[in-house]
């Protein structure tokens, strides 16, 4: 039950319920209120002009005076009471109640301050809410004069009758409402099934493709579900590129780790099988068993370096650190390696540079460019690295005389294992693990690597990164 009411299709009905009913909720009480109040006040209203018709007449006819036209004024008095469901009683100038159609107060004098104020030219008119009903007083005057008063008209009128009618209609509007909230919800619920129904079939394609029922799905019956179903394709396919590395990665990982290990039982079953193999082949042989077991070592190192790289995504111990010193530090380290083949190694720096950077990093990840540069090239070559930097990145460039790399296979030498050459990067003693490295650990630095390279020329790799890092 609790997970329904936090679904989306409980959430739609609510708001169409919303959105339908409580407009008309609000409407309803705000209109029905201020129709009772519209009523009573029309009533009592209508009641007071038509007493004071009466009162118009009782003057003209001279009421407290005239015997013969009182009889017939006394009867549309008690007409017009009964009418409204009301009382009216009549005083003379003295407050003495000449006339009171409930018969009640006849002969009794009322001093009342409305009585009194109607004398002194002030009528009255008020309504007690809590008791529901409502009195006023009119003048009478006398016959053929505005100016003397002769009597007081006070009437009284109960709105219950009013109220019971707007209750009534109230009631009726309530089971009105009530109808219509039935209508409502039934019609919310259809109205919610169909305006869901996409995501009903977008939640079913991709549960099918969870389980490998879809390469992809397609619900294009609204923009927003064309859009999910785009967005989750583009996911589909990038995780199914993940899981294609990801078996590629493995198959490698496998064959690059068996390769070393083959070799070694192949050079000790060699052995082995010539027990009496002069001390020149047993020496050539461990010879070549522990390279194996050096390039074993390095393919082990290199993985790890990934993984420790993966684990720790976007964890650096950056730190404000001058390239200029760490590269000319870096070069210096490799330089025996270069010195060997008999290749130039040249630093040419454009400024002094800081940058912030994790220093252990970016040195492994320059450190393999300038040692790749000086593996893959020719003897004699050169190996030039530049440092400059604008007022926001910093820039290093590694250029090699080698042999180059072909167009075909540029875009792929930042991926695992890949190997432009497998016979002369294995002679070099790479993994195809180190440019994979470089472009991790640059890519931590929010940055980004480039490679420019003609076939029998030389390549140039540019490493492009913030000169201050933000996390």
């Amino acid at each position: 039950m609790k997970k329904w009411f936090h679904s989306l299709r409980f959430r739609v009905m609510a708001v169409l319920l919303a959105v339908g009913l409580l407009p008309m909720l609000l409407q309803s009480r705000f209109i029905g209120r201020t129709s009772m109040e519209r009523h009573i006040r029309s009533r009592v209203q209508e009641y007071q002009y038509q007493c004071s018709a009466l009162a118009t007449q009782m003057s003209r006819a001279g009421y407290f005076s005239n015997t013969d036209s009182q009889a017939a004024l006394d009867r549309q008095i008690e007409l017009l009471a009964g009418i409204y469901s009301g009382r009216i009683f009549i005083a003379d100038q003295t407050c003495r109640i000449v006339k009171d159609t409930f018969a009640l107060d006849e002969g009794l004098y009322s001093v009342s301050p409305a009585v009194l104020g109607t004398f002194r030219g002030t009528s009255t008119l008020t309504y007690h809410n809590d008791e529901h009903y409502a009195l006023f007083t009119l003048p009478i005057y006398a016959q053929g004069s505005r100016d003397v008063i002769t009597g007081v008209l006070f009437a009284s009128m109960s709105t219950e009758t009013v109220i019971a009618f707007e209750q009534s209609l109230a009631n009726r509007q309530g089971l009105f409402l009530l109808s219509l909230l039935f209508a409502m919800a039934a019609l919310s619920i259809l109205m919610s099934r169909f305006l869901l129904s996409p995501v009903d079939r977008l939640k079913t394609e991709i549960a099918g493709a969870a389980e490998g029922n879809r390469t992809e799905i397609g619900v294009y019956t609204s923009t927003e579900t064309a859009e999910m179903s785009e967005s989750f394709n583009r996911t589909l396919a990038r995780l199914q590129q993940i899981d294609a590395s990801r078996q590629e990665f493995v198959s490698n990982v496998s064959h690059e780790l068996k390769t070393p290990i083959t070799s070694i039982r192949v050079l000790a079953d060699s052995l082995i099988s010539v027990p009496d193999a002069p001390v020149e082949m047993y020496r050539e042989f461990l010879s070549d068993i522990s390279e194996e077991i050096d390039r074993e070592s390095m393919i082990i190192e290199d993985l790890l370096t990934l993984v420790r790289l993966d684990k720790s995504g976007q964890e650096l111990t950056v730190e404000e650190k001058n390239m200029n010193e760490l590269l000319e530090t870096l070069l210096r380290r490799l330089k025996p390696l270069a010195k060997r083949r008999g290749i130039e190694m040249t630093l040419e720096c454009a400024r002094t540079v800081t940058a912030e950077i994790d220093e252990v990093k970016m040195t492994l990840a320059l450190s393999n460019l300038v040692e790749n540069a000086i593996k893959y090239n020719v003897d004699g070559g050169f190996v030039r690295v530049t440092l400059n930097a604008d007022h926001k990145f910093c820039y290093v460039s590694v250029q090699d005389s080698g042999v180059g790399i072909p167009e075909e296979d540029q875009p792929h030498v930042f991926e695992r294992f890949y190997r432009v050459d497998k016979a002369r990067s294995r002679s070099a003693g790479g993994t195809g693990l180190g440019l994979a490295i470089t472009d991790d650990i640059v890519r931590m630095h929010q940055g980004a690597i480039r490679l420019a390279s003609v076939p029998g020329e030389g390549s140039t790799f540019t490493v492009r990164f913030p000169l201050h890092y933000i996390a």
